[in-house]
């Protein structure tokens, strides 16, 4: 049997290569609007982060998210991305 193809990406944080599973998408739509994307298939510029809250702190702390979608990222989207983080762990 052949094996399935894992699909790998990059967290901003850490630049480990992760399958996309083990990833929260953090998407910023044409309008400029930055949301949580849980489904992964929303259009826009998509960024990647670990699901951890190591990394979210340090996200948060070094504002990536605003350098990598190239708009202003306010906390309240960090803080949604801890929450859909909770519900998305298991």
């Amino acid at each position: 049997m052949k094996k399935r193809k894992i699909p790998l990406r990059k967290c901003i944080v850490t630049n480990e290569m992760k399958p996309k599973q083990e990833l929260i998408r953090i998407v910023r739509s044409p309008e400029g609007e930055v949301s949580v994307d849980p489904s992964g298939k929303k259009n826009g510029r998509g960024a990647y982060i670990t699901n951890s809250d190591e990394c979210f702190e340090l996200a948060k702390k070094k504002d990536v998210l605003s350098r990598h979608l190239q708009v202003h990222v306010d906390s309240d989207v960090y803080d949604q991305l801890q929450l859909a983080s909770k519900k998305g762990r298991k």
